[in-house]
């Protein structure tokens, strides 16, 4: 072993899921451009024999045809499809779920919700950066965005989990809940901040995340998943941060350095994938590492859990 990769291993913890036949399984996978969490985690899944649908918010060809790629080097055909989605656009997301259904039937298997963007902590956003219908862009598209698609995609997972007993959503978050307020989840109480109202949004997915166990778990079968991937570094696109041209400036001069440290995408899209795939994997919970982690005291708050999601569903119209 090289000095490299002891000094690494050292400082970079980093589990890695156990192959699983996916065989006959239909994923779908948002935020899969090339060298993302998205990208490695629709690449591993296909491996293991999965019917894998990725989403990207703009020329979902090429991850495609990256994926396929790579899939033909490791001696897998599995199929691998793609179309456009902007978690942020109402339309977007009802256009793409309508073309699924089209192109590839009333039933699926796993929706692993990967998609989101994330403003840099020193971002030039020092107010509140609005989509068109007026929401922080963070919550709009992490949390809204995420809703309404899980929302549309509900009845197919039903169906699947049904007929199998097994069928599974898997929402990416991160640790950064922790920056979040349940109090701020309702309306802003503090001065706006990025990083906190991106905090808000994860925060947010959890509280989703434990409503759908409770609410499909036992009724349908549907099993509900969170987790942290990890520290990770990918390009800035592929993480979805955007911030200012100085900060951009000095995190590609210290790229080697950072990438040093972090964990490749390869290695930050395990848990995921873990979570996707692994039997008879207890839902409702937060993963980390492939494993239990502990979730801040403020995402176990079952109340808040039920009120968000009556406000949400209020707002999908449902």
């Amino acid at each position: 072993m090289s000095v490299h990769d002891y000094v690494r291993r050292r400082f970079v913890s980093s589990a890695y899921a156990e192959p699983v036949d996916l065989a006959g399984k239909k994923i779908i996978v948002t935020g899969a451009s090339a060298g993302s969490l998205g990208f490695e985690t629709a690449r591993t899944l296909a491996q293991w024999g999965a019917s894998v649908v990725v989403t990207t918010r703009s020329n979902a060809g090429a991850a495609v045809e990256a994926i396929q790629g790579q899939l033909q080097e490791a001696g897998a055909r599995q199929r691998v499809d793609a179309h456009a989605l902007d978690l942020s656009q109402r339309d977007s997301v009802i256009s793409f779920v309508r073309w699924f259904v089209e192109a590839h039937g009333d039933s699926l298997d796993v929706l692993v919700n990967n998609a989101g963007i994330h403003l840099d902590l020193l971002s030039r956003w020092k107010e509140p950066r609005l989509t068109d219908d007026g929401f922080e862009i963070q919550w709009r598209t992490n949390y809204l965005g995420t809703a309404h698609l899980t929302h549309l995609l509900l009845p197919l997972l039903e169906q699947t989990g049904q007929a199998t007993s097994d069928a599974r959503i898997v929402n990416v978050v991160s640790h950064l809940h922790v920056k979040g307020s349940n109090d701020d989840l309702f309306g802003a109480t503090r001065p706006y901040r990025s990083w906190e109202a991106y905090g808000n949004s994860k925060l947010a997915l959890m509280h989703m995340t434990n409503e759908l166990q409770r609410r499909y778990a036992h009724k349908s079968h549907v099993q509900a998943y969170c987790l942290h991937p990890g520290s990770v570094f990918t390009n800035v696109a592929g993480r979805g941060l955007e911030g200012t041209g100085f900060i951009e400036k000095a995190r590609n001069a210290l790229s080697p350095v950072e990438a040093f440290f972090l964990k490749t995408a390869e290695e930050g899209a395990q848990t995921q994938v873990y979570c996707a795939s692994q039997p008879r994997l207890r839902g409702g919970l937060y993963y980390e590492e492939c494993k239990l982690a502990e979730a801040s005291k403020e995402a176990a708050n079952a109340e808040i859990a039920a009120r968000l999601w009556n406000e949400t569903q209020a707002w999908l119209g449902a």
